[in-house]
């Protein structure tokens, strides 16, 4: 078979797209055959120049790629999916993959006053960490739900989302998504187990410190940058490619057996 043409037929849904991890998985799997559906939510101005990087990846592959600029974190959100895509590919389209790539959370200290050097007065409150929480782990529980109630997987599909060193170890101002991403993690263990009689294949890829929208907007980001890259032993930080390489592998009929764990895409980077 034509590489290609590897997953000719299939779809993949992408939840966070418009740029990162997100973006280069799109940018592969288009490479491999893969359909794309992309929701996202960004400004007119974002989406006029996201419609053109999709121009130029869709003339390189004979694959169709679904932009919805909608709010993926609640119902109206999944319902305009369920009517874009069933509009565009009929009731014979079959979802490979699912990918949570969301980054929207709160970063704030837990107390004003407290240990960051980037303190700046607001402090994080219940309500923040309730909203990172779902959108940063739990809505992959929804969205997984929704498109096997709709029956829209294939028979062999993955569930893919992506965590963070920063789950186990203190960045500052980063409570609110370290929290989330640990709850991610221990989701992405029940959902393995739970999900599995369904031919759903459950994992999480720990990227590794990378130069992405979201990673700037952590306080300290350039200390974080510059760490990895004395830490990695490849000498050199995670790029976005780097993790859409292993999102890709994953998608692999050889990857079938692999299932509840946590993958390491970092060049090694987390051993030291």
């Amino acid at each position: 078979m034509d590489n290609r043409e590897q997953f000719i037929g299939l779809w993949g849904v992408i939840l966070g797209g418009s740029s990162g991890f997100g973006f280069a998985a799109i940018e592969k799997l288009a490479l491999h055959g893969m359909n794309i559906v992309m929701l996202f939510r960004e400004t007119a101005g974002v989406e006029k120049v996201l419609n053109e990087k999709i121009s130029l990846i869709t003339a390189k592959s004979d694959v169709k790629i679904l932009l919805i600029n909608a709010n993926a974190l609640n119902e109206a959100g999944r319902d305009l999916f369920l009517e874009k895509f069933k509009e565009t590919v009929g009731k014979d389209g079959k979802i490979r993959l699912l990918l949570h790539s969301i980054a929207r959370g709160n970063l704030k200290p837990l107390v004003s006053g407290g240990v960051s050097d980037n303190d700046s007065g607001e402090m994080l409150s219940i309500e923040d960490i309730q909203l990172t929480t779902y959108a940063m782990s739990n809505s992959i529980l929804d969205w997984t739900r929704m498109l096997l109630k709709e029956g829209l997987f294939y028979k062999d599909a993955r569930v893919i989302g992506i965590t963070s060193e920063g789950t186990h170890k203190y960045w500052d101002s980063y409570a609110a998504v370290s929290i989330a991403k640990a709850s991610l993690e221990s989701l992405a263990t029940y959902m393995a187990v739970e999900f599995a009689t369904y031919g759903l294949k459950t994992n999480l890829i720990q990227a590794g410190i990378s130069e992405t929208p979201s990673l700037k907007k952590i306080p300290g980001s350039k200390e974080l940058l510059q760490i990895a890259k004395t830490r990695n032993p490849m000498g050199r930080i995670t790029t976005p490619e780097d993790v859409a390489n292993v999102i890709y592998l994953l998608c692999t009929d050889e990857a079938s057996w692999i299932n509840g764990s946590v993958i390491h895409a970092d060049g090694g980077e987390h051993c030291r």
